[in-house]
């Protein structure tokens, strides 16, 4: 069932299993820390935007009490094409680097090639927030009975 908070804590808990790879990753010199920061950037970056939102779409009066009522909705965002592709490379490159150092096949060329993937699908999901046009929608606040003002 999809309620409020579950469009929060979902995204949520990916960002923090996602954010606890790259650092750990980076921090063993697994993947480069070129990429930690794209990948870390982004989600940065998304994460205050997101809070952002909240605030400028939230309905007056704007209380810190109010700020965090889930039950108050005032936007949506819906994850693009692009993100969901690069949430599902960003698993597949942390998986497979973690594991690499047991498997018993070279990745030599592998990982590198995936890593500059990840980069680039990083960028252009964090873009695509920016450019796509119903990847955030402000919820009105009038009921759907009310007229527009003249």
């Amino acid at each position: 069932m999809q309620t409020v908070l579950g469009t929060i804590l979902d995204p949520a808990a990916d960002k923090t299993l996602m954010t606890t790879l790259t650092v750990t990753l980076a921090m063993q010199n697994m993947i480069p820390m070129p990429l930690a920061i794209i990948i870390l950037g982004r989600d940065v970056l998304l994460s205050l935007s997101a809070f952002y939102i909240r605030y400028t779409s939230l309905p007056s009066p704007k209380t810190f009490s109010r700020y965090w009522d889930f039950s108050i909705p005032s936007a949506e965002v819906h994850p693009t094409g692009i993100s969901k592709i690069n949430t599902f490379l960003q698993l597949a490159l942390m998986g497979t680097t973690t594991i690499s150092p047991i498997l018993p096949l070279d990745l030599g060329y592998t990982l590198p090639a995936l890593q500059v993937i990840v980069g680039t699908t990083t960028i252009w999901s964090g873009l695509s927030y920016i450019f796509t046009k119903d990847a955030v929608r402000v919820l009105s606040n009038r009921k759907p009975s009310q007229k527009p003002p003249s």
